[in-house]
């Protein structure tokens, strides 16, 4: 077993972010708890560790409990102080050029959503405030792109993938790119990441030398699902809503690959829009694809949400088993009929402002042991609202199972209490157990405990 090296370095930005304000750097040095030093330290270290086989955050903290990141005004640029930092960002003593870049992503996004920027929303509503905060931090990072037709197609799945299964992701990215169209996924590995290298090949053959690989992330999961050097537009959200919000704003048609609870809560969350009678004419194209071998995990999916949120939930989706081809093809089509609804009404291509998103699904939610037993797991509310009770269970058992906070208070409360209906309650203990039972929990499956325990509601 090789002994783990670290490097000491010191690194500076490519044209973007070259200077910054005492002031600035005062508050990325700041260890009190109105600091953003603890926040800065993760996830540059987060952007280091790309490539780890670990999935938990505490991991990856206790590992590299030694590392450390300096910040310093030069006279002609600014610096990072690297200290203890993972040898496996380096070749021959040189940062890799991606990594280099998420570093500094990082640095701009973590000082620009702690800025104020509610002036500007004077008049608006709280869901209006929420959904302009997001294209502003999408714009601040060049990630709004206007006059050019939909082609962003969003990946989901999971982290903890088979071989197989990230083999198809890229096959499908693959296909993707020979259709000339662009990828955003959550950043980090496994389907993350396979439909990135899948479509660099295909964009190399179709001479797009400006192909966009957009990761999403937040600071709360980015240390346990480490961003892909891949990606060449990072953008750090403050929180999951915004995280999700920021998706289904920029991009113009999903792909849902193999996933475990993470995953299905995006599912939930894009199915809490659609059902909603304001956007029952908007064309999104959503499209569940994996290869033979997977058809397990699909039918459980679709059994569950049928169960929990009816047919019509499922009228919203098109489930293509082991076809690459036929999935980027009813992509494209999916695209040519947004923009032909975008064109025709008016609408933008670079950021959906009509989609109209409840103020539920916007709501930042803190998955306490309190507000875990506390959801409305109940049949007795409109579908798109228990999808919005549902996204947050699923997001307090990513918390549970990966996030520093959640897995601490697990350890100190033990697992969340989540009741129900029993009709909610069984098809919720039958997803998550065929999850457990398929290995999609954690990448170190082996050891996972579930941090959950269902019940009834009498």
């Amino acid at each position: 077993m090789m002994t783990e090296t670290f490097v000491n370095a010191n690194v500076t930005p490519i044209n973007s972010l070259n200077t910054l304000s005492p002031f600035e750097i005062a508050r990325l040095q700041d260890r009190s708890n109105n600091g953003l030093y603890a926040l800065f330290r993760q996830c540059t270290l987060a952007v280091l560790n790309t490539g780890s086989e670990m999935d938990s955050t505490r991991q990856v903290l206790e590992r590299y409990r030694n590392y450390d990141v300096n910040i310093s005004q030069k006279y002609r640029d600014l610096q990072l102080e690297l200290i203890n930092a993972p040898a496996s960002a380096f070749v021959d003593g040189e940062i890799i050029q991606g990594i280099r870049e998420h570093l500094f992503s990082v640095l701009r996004d973590l000082l620009y959503i702690q800025d104020d920027i509610e002036s500007c929303c004077d008049g608006l509503s709280q869901s209006e405030t929420i959904s302009n905060h997001v294209f502003h931090i999408l714009r601040h990072a060049g990630a709004i792109r206007p006059r050019i037709k939909p082609d962003m197609v969003v990946c989901w799945g999971g982290h903890s993938i088979s071989r197989f299964e990230y083999e198809y992701t890229k096959k499908v990215g693959y296909e993707l790119g020979l259709r000339k169209l662009n990828i955003c996924t959550g950043c980090g590995p496994g389907a993350m990441k396979g439909p990135m290298k899948g479509a660099t090949i295909a964009h190399a053959k179709q001479r797009m030398d400006r192909g966009r690989y957009l990761g999403i992330t937040e600071p709360g999961i980015i240390a346990a699902e480490s961003p892909n050097p891949i990606v060449n537009e990072l953008l750090i959200m403050p929180d999951i809503e915004k995280r999700l919000e920021a998706f289904v704003r920029v991009g113009h048609g999903i792909i849902v690959f193999p996933g475990g609870a993470g995953t299905a809560e995006e599912i939930l969350y894009i199915l809490g829009i659609l059902l909603r009678e304001e956007n029952a004419s908007m064309p999104f194209p959503l499209i569940f694809t994996g290869p033979a071998g997977s058809e397990s995990y699909f039918d459980t999916v679709d059994k569950f949400i049928r169960t929990t949120l009816g047919e019509r939930a499922a009228s919203f989706y098109e489930i293509i088993v082991d076809d690459a081809h036929l999935v980027a093809q009813r992509m494209r089509e999916g695209l040519n009929e947004v923009t032909l609804h975008r064109r025709t009404y008016g609408e933008s291509y670079h950021f959906n402002w009509q989609l109209k998103i409840p103020y539920e699904l916007q709501l930042p939610f803190e998955p306490t042991h309190e507000n875990m037993a506390n959801l409305n797991l109940s049949m007795h509310q409109p579908d798109y609202e228990l999808a919005a009770q549902l996204r947050r269970a699923l997001s307090g058992i990513v918390a549970g199972n990966v996030k520093e906070p959640g897995v601490k208070a697990i350890e100190e409360f033990g697992p969340f209490q989540l009741t129900g209906d029993p009709q909610v309650m069984d098809a919720l203990n039958e997803l998550l157990s065929a999850f457990v039972q398929q290995r999609r929990m954690k990448i170190n499956h082996e050891d996972y405990v579930p941090c959950f325990a269902l019940a009834h509601r009498s």
